[in-house]
């Protein structure tokens, strides 16, 4: 029975590679014509690419905290991989959603706006102020919570899956859209997995405060265009794992 017409969800190992492939650019063997049947039927997995990139995050920084190199060059070098690992793709939503929740007056225009591929100011402000803030809490973590840097690139990919979940897809066409809306199941072994790596891994209020995070951008889209995006479920993930390595940065005492 083909994907489409399987009503039961239940997890499949090709989930992870189709996962992978979808948020990162690394070069996985997926089978595109599966994949795309599968669509949200897979979105459990995305937490796991947070141990992927993630990890490739601390490596770098770890490795580099070794080296006499003011903590600014490093946590560049951070930032540099995490968005050579994703392409920049959650940054690309996060500047995309701000552009067009900030720049238009109805939910059309706005939607238009999302979906120009210009930057505009506000983009370009809060893509500087971002990276800034990973840079710096990133290099803090290093060396005072080294596991939380991964532990919140898990959790929040965990919440896009619940956006998707939660939210009506605010157009016809897009990532998002083709992707589908996952089945509660999906999304709440997502949870589970970024729920229990994040709290092993970052801590209690630091998953909480990503949460609530996420929970913010869900709502603000709600308002502003009456649904989600891949655009939005970008921004979730850039705006929840910074919430939440602020409170890990707070709570160790940097």
């Amino acid at each position: 029975m083909s994907e489409k017409n399987n009503d039961i969800w239940m997890p499949r190992v090709g989930d992870v590679p189709a996962a992978i492939g979808l948020l990162t650019r690394l070069p996985v063997a997926v089978d595109p014509e599966w994949a795309a049947a599968r669509g949200a039927k897979g979105v459990w997995a995305y937490p796991l690419v947070g141990v992927i990139v993630g990890g490739a995050v601390l490596a770098i920084g770890a490795g580099l905290s070794h080296v006499p190199l003011p903590a600014l060059v490093i946590g560049c070098a951070m930032v540099a991989v995490g968005l050579a690992l994703t392409g920049a793709l959650h940054e690309d939503g996060f500047g995309d959603m701000l552009d067009g929740l900030w720049g238009g007056w109805t939910v059309e225009r706005r939607l238009e706006i999302m979906k120009d591929s210009r930057i505009g100011i506000y983009a370009l402000c809060g893509l500087a102020l971002v990276l800034v803030a990973k840079a710096s809490l990133w290099t803090t973590a290093v060396s005072t919570a080294p596991l939380a840097i991964v532990g919140m690139a898990v959790v929040s990919r965990a919440w896009m899956p619940v956006v998707m979940w939660a939210l009506p897809h605010a157009r016809d066409g897009g990532l998002s859209k083709s992707v589908g809306r996952p089945a509660f199941l999906a999304v709440a072994v997502g949870m589970a997995i970024g729920g229990v790596l994040g709290l092993g891994m970052a801590g209690f209020w630091p998953v909480v405060v990503s949460a609530v995070a996420a929970g913010c951008v869900a709502g603000l889209a709600h308002w502003k265009i009456k649904g989600q995006t891949g655009d939005i479920l970008g921004a979730c993930q850039v705006l929840s794992e910074v919430a939440g390595l602020c409170v890990v940065v707070a709570v160790t005492g940097a």
